[in-house]
């Protein structure tokens, strides 16, 4: 990943030295169930542990520098952890292990690292969304379909409906850690051929893993599960910042991003104040469901494996995780700070001319009798009279002797209040979204 979107969090857990601590973890487990069920010593484990070597930049550069003759990077570590511990108990390292037995089951572990924090700044996104809802739960807004006027909402609804969308995506980050909290130390094709299933399931419930049936490598579908959940909030992460995007047009002017001290928005224009991060949110999507794709292409392997995913991991996970990470705090940032305009939220309602009542107006000629063709034509024609000539749908409709209505009902049923009195019922789950995380 480039610098620029990297996150500190992500980067520590992708890193050369963790991933081989987490090898070193995984094969210690190994001998530590060897014990467990006397194919090894006490004394041999400890031995071994007290030998272990910092795994550091040090060891990572000597790993890699051996690599350069194994062409095998597993291999490679074995060899130097081998002979960094140089006791004649190492032979008991990766012994009856392939080399997916140990990167998949560490890759299980780093991914669900990964979506722990993941998670939580999700977590924090959904608390902030609640609060900027909550605030404007009665500031009016103009609702808007196919990007045209249709009836009023308000600002917090819309923003409620963020929170609820955001929440399923918290519950897909869960069920993904869930379905990759496994590991695989069955050997060569699955087979426990030199490996007993009893020191897979021991070892792997010390790294917190459930074992899974497998050939030498973990099926890729819950990888491409994995992929989806990620893929799905930056997905969301679109939905919403494309609407922020709309609400910040010069047109419409109802939210505005932060505008920091000394920023410019063009190199040109100094009057421009763009969208700039809603639009940065919209391309990492983008990015993310390519990588999705090439995590279901990642499903089909040959036969009991090939490594044709191999390289598509090494780029796809760590990136989808530093972008999606990166993704969900720059739009906690933007919402906690995002500029709510509610005077011109108000402006854009009076500009509809009250044509936001036509659905209104209809039903109410239909209970006076007339039938719905009827009624749509009437209405239609003076919402488009009214448009046209800049004039009070109100006022037209009064002036209008088909519109069978006296004006004091009309008043009624023209009421913004009406319109909205039910709009609480779309907050009303957010009071316990937190309890629900």
């Amino acid at each position: 990943m480039i610098s620029r979107y990297e996150t500190e969090e992500m980067r520590e857990i992708f890193s050369d030295v963790h991933r081989m601590q987490i090898w070193t973890s995984v094969e210690l487990a190994v001998v530590e169930a060897f014990v467990k069920f006397g194919l090894a010593t006490e004394e041999d484990f400890g031995k071994i542990k007290d030998n272990l070597p910092v795994v550091d930049d040090s060891f990572v550069s000597e790993v890699l520098e051996r690599e350069v003759t194994t062409n095998h990077d597993l291999a490679a570590f074995v060899d130097i952890l081998q002979r960094r511990v140089n006791l004649n108990e190492s032979s008991l390292i990766h012994f009856g292990l392939t080399s997916s037995d140990v990167v998949d089951t560490a890759l299980s572990i780093q991914i669900r690292e990964a979506l722990g924090i993941l998670s939580e700044e999700v977590k924090k996104t959904i608390l902030s969304l609640k609060e900027l809802a909550i605030k404007h739960s009665g500031t009016a807004e103009m609702g808007r379909t196919h990007g045209m006027h249709a009836e009023p909402t308000t600002f917090g609804a819309k923003v409620a409906l963020w929170a609820y969308q955001m929440e399923r995506d918290y519950n897909r980050l869960a069920k993904a850690f869930s379905q990759i909290s496994v590991g695989k130390l069955s050997g060569a094709v699955g087979t426990y051929s030199n490996i007993e299933p009893m020191v897979e399931y021991y070892a792997l419930s010390l790294l917190e893993l459930k074992p899974i049936s497998a050939t030498q490598v973990i099926a890729r579908d819950i990888h491409a599960e994995v992929m989806y959940s990620l893929t799905s909030l930056t997905t969301s992460l679109e939905s919403f910042a494309t609407e922020i995007r709309h609400l910040q047009r010069s047109e419409v002017g109802e939210v505005f991003e932060p505008f920091q001290s000394g920023q410019k928005g063009s190199s040109a224009m100094p009057h421009k104040r763009n969208p700039i991060v809603a639009e940065r949110l919209v391309g990492i999507s983008r990015v993310l469901r390519g990588y999705l794709s090439a995590s279901l292409e990642n499903v089909a392997l040959w036969h009991e494996r090939d490594i044709s995913h191999s390289s598509v991991e090494r780029v796809v996970v760590p990136d989808a995780f530093h972008l999606s990470h990166y993704g969900i705090k720059k739009f906690r940032w933007l919402i906690e700070n995002l500029e709510i305009r509610p005077e011109n939220m108000r402006e854009n309602l009076e500009r509809s001319l009250g044509l936001y009542f036509s659905q209104s107006v209809l039903l109410l000629l239909v209970e006076h009798g007339l039938s719905r063709d009827e009624a749509y034509r009437i209405v239609q024609r003076d919402a488009r009279v009214a448009y046209d000539g800049k004039m009070q749908f109100f006022d037209v409709l009064v002036d209008d002797p088909e519109v069978i209505i006296d004006e004091e009902e009309l008043r009624r049923v023209m009421d913004e209040k009406r319109l909205l009195r039910n709009v609480s019922k779309v907050l009303e789950n957010l009071e316990s979204i937190e309890e629900r995380l």
